[in-house]
């Protein structure tokens, strides 16, 4: 079964998923952030269980480790990690968080 959150990561260098990247789920509060989960993308350059089935409604975090991965490769990036804070609603029943990856940019969107 597919948990509450999911993200597919693809390097725009390569044209290909970008596997083995570290990904974590954080629970964003106005004074801290709780960790909730830790992933690696599979070769597709997926996660498919990022955390729990179900989430109250706020504000989350998704953080990719894009340093580690380019250097694994020996490639030069401006970021380190790339984080995303997205909001949870009450009722919804998925999300997907994809990002598209290169050393000097990346992209997001609100996936399906």
């Amino acid at each position: 079964m597919t948990s509450h959150i999911t993200t597919h990561v693809l390097d725009a260098v390569s044209g290909l998923p970008a596997a083995g990247v570290a990904v974590s789920l954080w629970r964003v509060r106005t004074d801290s952030a709780e960790r909730m989960a830790d992933a690696t993308t599979d070769a597709d350059g997926r996660v498919k269980d990022l955390g729990p089935q179900v989430l109250e409604p706020g504000t989350y975090r998704v953080t990719f480790a894009t340093g580690d991965y380019f250097a694994d490769r020996g490639v030069a990036t401006f970021y380190p990690s790339i984080t995303i804070d997205f909001s949870v609603e009450a009722g919804r029943d998925h999300y997907h968080v994809p990002c598209l990856l290169s050393p000097f940019a990346y992209s997001t969107y609100r996936g399906s």
